[in-house]
């Protein structure tokens, strides 16, 4: 057996292929430190952003596998393997994935945009898609709102996401519209007078804002007021009913004689 000539094919290996290798673990080395690195550091970013702790763990595994990925691609075209149909590969699975969960993914992006930027939180009063309830939860793929009177409305997150959204606990405050008609007998200042000790008993009106009782318009048959309550989003339908009752009963007890064939109605 020639050992020199063994020797020698092992030198050749050795210097072609030694510097490639040592090249590629230093890479990998390197590049999963950074990932690493990167990973912490944007799990600093979104504790300062306060995103939701829930999808943090999702959104740094994604972009860490993804790394990783890009990362060993990296490591095959260093080495001199052909990257291309690794890439052709990989892109046809996700065309696939994609055109067959079309409609999931879009609503999977849908959560994490809401759950990232926060147009709404939890508890909040919101008017989306046509409905109008309270946020019970978001979840990845829905949002799950209770309306006033109990009834549970599961929106997809895509279409929510992209549609205008009423976000009513924003400003912590809602004004309740609601109009009431009288006859035309009645003095203007009485009405008013009133309706303004409903407002004022109120126990749902803020007291620290103005609000209104306007003249809306006049006929032959009587005067409409528009009657405007601030209160707060979680006790809008108590401060309605309550207004709505008592004005009834005050105008009872102060003479204030109603529209014949009146009907009062919210104002939307």
């Amino acid at each position: 057996m020639d050992f020199t000539k063994i020797t020698d094919q092992l030198l050749t290996l050795v210097t072609l292929y030694g510097t490639k290798l040592l090249l590629v673990i230093v890479t990998l080395i390197v590049g999963l430190w950074v990932i690493g690195q990167l990973i912490k550091f944007l799990s600093k970013l979104m504790n300062n952003r306060h995103v939701d702790r829930d999808v943090q763990p999702f959104l740094l595994s994604l972009i860490s596998g993804l790394l990783r990925v890009l990362l060993l691609l990296s490591v095959a075209s260093t080495l001199g393997l052909e990257t291309t149909s690794f890439v052709a590969i990989i892109g046809a699975a996700g065309l696939a994935v994609g055109l067959a969960l079309q409609g999931s993914l879009s609503n999977f992006a849908g959560g994490v945009l809401i759950l990232i930027f926060k147009p709404f939180r939890v508890g909040d009063l919101i008017s989306a898609q046509g409905f109008t309830g309270h946020v019970d939860s978001i979840q990845i793929f829905n949002t799950i709102l209770v309306t006033p009177d109990n009834k549970t409305i599961i929106l997809p997150n895509g279409p929510l996401s992209t549609a205008p959204i009423v976000n009513v606990s924003t400003r912590n405050l809602i004004r309740v519209d609601m109009t009431f008609a009288v006859g035309n007998g009645n003095d203007l200042a009485a009405t008013r007078a009133s309706v303004q000790k409903v407002i004022n008993a109120c126990p749902y009106a803020v007291k620290d804002r103005e609000h209104d009782i306007l003249v809306n318009h006049l006929n032959d048959n009587g005067v409409a007021y528009d009657v405007r309550v601030w209160t707060k989003p979680e006790t809008y339908w108590e401060t309605y009913y309550y207004v709505q009752e008592n004005v009834a009963k005050q105008f009872r007890a102060d003479g204030i004689v109603g529209q014949r064939n009146a009907i009062l109605v919210q104002q939307a």
